[in-house]
């Protein structure tokens, strides 16, 4: 990794390790009760501070901080361009490789933790080329168009048979006992080949990589539209744009995943105001943060906390993964379903807290984390992890013989002529 890193603290940063924290939050769920199992809490017999702990993270974490991620993702993306592009850089060859390395880290990450999002960003990358050139209007446009798909899908979509349920109870079941004793190979034995959903297992991934970008295609493209407007760039500047947007989208988020939680899993419209509220809501959270850190001290070590988190995010969001199937699998500590949502969220805050800790002390001597180091060296082909600039083109391109400079300007020829 490279010494002496640049100074770097903006906004963007910060967010990241904001969502970052959210998505610890609403994952410790899944870590401690299974990815189906967290919605069947009833069979690891909750206290009742886990039904209110449960139902708060529903309506204030679950669904609303992925999609952050994903706005990020698309924002960055653009810069990333941009970058590029004003270096005189393909942009193209080098976000191939950086999406065939996601795909990669993302499918190891997969053979750890059921919980893996990696493989879709390496994945969905491909689709989001097709929007790289188009105007931020034509961006909000198709975000919008995929926000209401995403709702529109989602409307009714959990109505489970008697069969249905049966079969999830009974694949939870199996985890509760299995995921806290068994070994890693007995238990990544059962993730492939248990059925809960009633499906063929070739039938899942094809329906999961169709409805994601669905359902989160709107954030990657809101992202996009946002840098290539310029957002988030001068925070001091767009303080009243930040707070408008958090006024509206935060209560409305709010107020449609709470209704969600009233319904229950069972009502017909609790599925769609999940989905419109998560996404919702996470828009708000994005202007809300920002409004926030822009009347923060630069200066403040929450300020530089989040940032640092949010710099390193790769190797954060690994480190989470290592850290908690160690903590509640078999071949690890074991409390599998054992631990309970509010101290899960306890623990959710002191990981976090020791990845503050960590990354800023990372980031006092090195430039990047370890794993964007990596994955920027195999983007750009580099070992600086650093994109090559080409050589300047005066210096390379002149006559063979008289050594004038090639496709100059007209003036430039006069000058030349004139030297000669």
């Amino acid at each position: 990794m490279e010494k002496n890193p640049p100074k770097r603290t903006t906004v963007i940063d910060a967010i990241r390790g904001f969502s970052l924290l959210g998505i610890l939050m609403a994952n410790i769920l899944i870590f401690q009760y299974g990815v189906y199992g967290k919605d069947e809490l009833h069979l690891f017999n909750p206290t009742s501070w886990d039904l209110i702990g449960h139902d708060m993270l529903k309506i204030f974490v679950e669904g609303s901080f992925m999609p952050i991620f994903s706005f990020l993702f698309g924002f960055s993306m653009i810069k990333m361009k941009d970058s590029l592009t004003a270096k005189g850089l393909k942009f193209g060859r080098n976000i191939v490789r950086r999406s065939i390395l996601l795909i990669i880290l993302g499918f190891l990450h997969s053979l750890l933790w059921e919980g893996d999002i990696l493989l879709f960003y390496g994945t969905i990358t491909f689709f989001l080329l097709m929007f790289v050139n188009r105007k931020p209007k034509t961006l909000m446009i198709w975000g919008s168009v995929f926000l209401l798909l995403s709702i529109g899908i989602s409307y009714g979509s959990y109505n489970p048979t008697p069969e249905d349920a049966q079969r999830m109870m009974s694949y939870v079941k199996e985890t509760i006992d299995l995921y806290g004793t068994g070994t890693y190979s007995e238990i990544m034995y059962h993730r492939i080949n248990s059925d809960p959903l009633g499906l063929p297992g070739w039938v899942v991934p094809i329906v999961l990589f169709i409805l994601v970008p669905l359902i989160l295609g709107a954030l990657f493209l809101f992202g996009m539209a946002a840098a290539k407007r310029g957002r988030f760039m001068s925070p001091g500047t767009e303080k009243k744009l930040y707070l408008r947007y958090a006024v509206i989208c935060v209560p409305v988020g709010i107020a449609a995943k709470t209704m969600s939680v009233i319904l229950g899993t069972g009502h017909t419209w609790s599925t769609l105001m999940q989905a419109a509220g998560g996404q919702i809501l996470a828009i708000g959270y994005i202007y809300l943060f920002a409004f926030l850190y822009a009347h923060s001290s630069e200066k403040s070590v929450i300020v530089r906390s989040f940032e640092a988190v949010g710099r390193m995010s790769l190797t954060n969001y690994l480190m989470q993964t290592f850290i908690c199937v160690l903590i509640f699998y078999g071949f690890g500590i074991g409390l599998f379903g054992k631990l309970g949502v509010l101290p899960g969220i306890l623990l959710a805050l002191m990981i976090y807290t020791a990845q503050a800790v960590f990354s800023l002390l990372i980031l006092n001597r090195f430039r990047i984390g370890p794993v964007e180091w990596l994955l920027r060296i195999g983007t750009y082909w580099s070992w600086s992890g650093r994109p090559k600039l080409r050589r300047q083109q005066n210096a390379a391109q002149v006559h063979p013989k008289t050594g004038a400079p090639l496709h100059k300007s007209p003036q430039d020829e006069i000058t030349y002529t004139a030297k000669v």
